[in-house]
């Protein structure tokens, strides 16, 4: 479906600085970025932690209405992929303006909802700069092959075409099927469909060239 399509379907209370915004669609093919970011745990986490496993990285964030409108999906996804998927949640959002998304108010939201999986701090934004971000919720696949054991992204684009306000199912279809792709060993589609929400709030007068 074209973005523009995709933009006109959703609802959402975006306005001023929270603009609706779709992803910039990283290149497929893409190196896993490193990092090394603390968690809101109080540990840090970096790259040469994680292990083979194929890594999901969820820019996502506590006050954003279409990160709201996710949540239960984001819980099922956690309990059905934890063994198998490395989930890593990724805030990025500027204290400056939105300390709402601050390390307290980002550990009650995954308390309240389970979430097992560590949730990243990324507040000098370098990690958002790396996979070009630019909305909330925005999903990053990385995966190794057969021939190699680098992990490169294989699926960024939606959840699913559920938005705050349309009908369509909250279900995670379109990355599920991304997910159960590599398990499997099996190409991904490059057929990606771009997600959207409410931009990344960068800090003030830092904002990356593709914003605005």
């Amino acid at each position: 479906m074209p973005v523009v399509a995709i933009l006109m379907e959703s609802t959402c209370s975006c306005s001023g600085d929270m603009a609706l915004t779709p992803s910039t669609m990283l290149p497929l093919g893409t190196d896993l970025p490193d990092f090394q970011l603390p968690t809101t745990s109080g540990a840090s986490l970096t790259r040469s932690a994680l292990d083979q496993k194929p890594v999901l990285m969820m820019v996502i964030c506590a006050h954003c209405p279409f990160v709201k409108h996710i949540e239960p999906e984001l819980t099922r996804l956690d309990r059905d992929y934890r063994d198998r998927i490395q989930l890593l949640a990724v805030s990025s959002n500027s204290l400056i303006t939105h300390p709402q998304d601050g390390a307290d108010q980002l550990m009650k939201q995954a308390e309240r909802h389970g979430w097992s999986f560590p949730y990243l701090i990324d507040q000098d934004q370098t990690l958002a700069r790396s996979l070009r971000a630019a909305c909330t919720p925005e999903f990053y696949l990385f995966a190794g092959s057969h021939e190699s054991s680098r992990q490169t992204l294989q699926y960024r684009g939606q959840l699913d075409g559920s938005r705050p306000g349309n009908d369509q199912p909250l279900d995670g279809s379109d990355l599920r099927t991304a997910l159960n792709a590599v398990l499997a060993g099996e190409p991904v589609n490059p057929d990606q469909i771009p997600s959207v929400g409410c931009n990344v709030k960068w800090h003030p007068g830092l904002e990356p060239d593709w914003f605005g």
